[in-house]
């Protein structure tokens, strides 16, 4: 699929929330956003994507990169294959799993303080399970330790996401790889439907939602 398909789609994601909440919450930003963007998008290509990659001319989708970057977005990929070696759950996802699969709900249900409205969805998986009926989600992170990463995920709302991704497919199980790009060490948290960190995440999703369809009436 062209990798640009998806992001000219017009159903809401969960970027469209993300950039609501910037405009109607704007805080301080910490580090280069675009570069670390840029830097993430590197690291999925790699590992999700390697036919989008050209290791010679060091470059993805013709977006060239530097001898730097290349290289610690392979020392991140080699980590990761090596927790896999002991983790029998991440080599599973990494010889089975579908990647960046994405799903469409052209009407989804929500309610906002009893206030019933409907969007159109979509989202895109790092990892899909379909024989497994879940999937997951990949990220770099400049966390050094789990603790780190578990406070990351609050802070940059990938509990939103994945409760938003899991509603979306209708699954009860997801989970987060991350990536350490301070030392390179593998991070992961499991989610279940009904725990802590989906509750957490839809609430938050759900408040953005409503905004999103109050701005939208029109």
């Amino acid at each position: 699929m062209n990798p640009d398909a998806y992001y000219n789609r017009t159903e809401v994601s969960n970027s469209d929330l993300t950039e609501l909440k910037n405009l109607l919450h704007p805080n301080m930003q910490y580090g280069d956003r675009e570069q670390a963007f840029r830097f993430g998008s590197l690291v999925d290509a790699i590992i999700t994507e390697p036919q989008r990659v050209n290791y010679y001319q060091r470059t993805v989708d013709d977006v060239p990169y530097t001898d730097d970057e290349f290289d610690h977005a392979r020392e991140m990929n080699k980590s990761l294959r090596m927790e896999a070696r002991h983790d029998v759950f991440l080599k599973t996802v990494l010889e089975r799993a579908e990647t960046q699969r994405y799903m469409v709900n052209g009407r989804q249900d929500f309610e906002y303080g009893g206030f019933a409205f409907s969007l159109p969805t979509r989202c895109k998986w790092d990892w899909w399970m379909p024989f497994a009926g879940f999937g997951g989600d990949l990220k770099t992170t400049f966390a050094a330790s789990q603790r780190e990463f578990e406070e990351a995920i609050d802070f940059f709302d990938w509990d939103r996401s994945r409760a938003w991704y899991m509603d979306i497919a209708g699954s009860s199980r997801d989970f987060i790889y991350a990536i350490s790009k301070k030392n390179c060490q593998v991070f992961k948290h499991f989610i279940s439907r009904d725990d802590a960190t989906y509750r957490r995440g839809r609430e938050k999703y759900e408040e953005l939602a409503f905004q999103y369809w109050l701005f939208n009436l029109n």
